[in-house]
């Protein structure tokens, strides 16, 4: 008989997304991403952090500053644009992208040039902002279905 309390697709992708987040050295905002092909094949993966040459010790982390070229926002590389950079292959169409923050406006348009066709996301915890409506306007014209994950609670311990 095989084993009943395995992970589903959705609970394995996602947890590939909260595993790489645990690489990004941002102080505040963590962000994984993992995309997936239609056969259910990781393609790439990708966390929010500095691009590469950029050394993270010599950029800033904070969040406001008195000068915006000592914020992390104009440097700091999003977790679903390094997924979609990291890849290596050919072809993306029809792939999906789990994220555990949904896609800012940025973002969105690389995953809709990619050809990626739906976004599971964990948190909408910027939902009223203009860039999360303007990413939701961008997915609903070009198709792009998204879906927030439903939470299965479920503990995974791994000892590293």
């Amino acid at each position: 008989m095989k084993k009943q309390q395995y992970l589903k697709w959705d609970e394995y992708f996602m947890g590939i997304a909260l595993l790489s987040a645990e690489r990004s050295k941002d102080p505040n905002t963590s962000v994984g991403a993992c995309i997936v092909s239609e056969s259910n094949r990781i393609l790439s993966v990708g966390y929010n952090g500095m691009p590469a040459g950029c050394p993270d010790d010599e950029y800033p982390w904070e969040r406001t500053a008195s000068n915006p070229l000592d914020e992390k926002y104009l440097y700091v590389c999003h977790a679903e644009l390094n997924a979609i950079l990291n890849y290596t292959g050919t072809d993306m169409r029809n792939a999906k992208i789990y994220t555990t923050l949904f896609p800012c406006n940025e973002c969105t348009k690389a995953l809709i040039q990619s050809g990626i066709h739906e976004v599971i996301y964990l948190s909408d915890k910027y939902s009223d902002t203009p860039s999360v409506i303007a990413a939701k306007r961008m997915m609903k014209s070009a198709g792009v279905s998204f879906r927030q994950y439903k939470a299965i609670n479920k503990d995974i311990v791994l000892k590293l």
